[in-house]
């Protein structure tokens, strides 16, 4: 029952961290400039190197012999990582 609690409220968490991200941006963008630049490019290279690393752990986890369930956690890891510390930098 917790470790299906837990899921949930890790699931809100994420979602609520990946629309301030989005937010903060959407906002930094608007204003324009050189930041918006900046972020328009870190946030390209950003998703692309999550997800190469979401890849690799994901088929790092099935050659080991874990099942679909563990290798759905690994491949997840890397995209709250990222979600999780733009919305500190954003926020700040």
């Amino acid at each position: 029952m917790f470790n299906m609690m837990n899921a949930w409220f890790e699931a809100a968490r994420f979602a609520s961290d990946s629309n301030s991200v989005i937010a903060l941006r959407m906002m930094r963008i608007a204003n324009g400039g050189p930041q918006a630049t900046t972020e328009a490019t870190k946030m390209v290279s950003e998703k692309m190197a999550a997800f190469a690393e979401a890849q690799g752990a994901m088929f790092a986890a099935l050659a080991t012999g874990g099942n679909l369930q563990k290798a759905a956690t690994k491949a997840y890891a890397p995209y709250r990582r990222a979600v999780r510390a733009n919305r500190r930098r954003l926020g700040s």
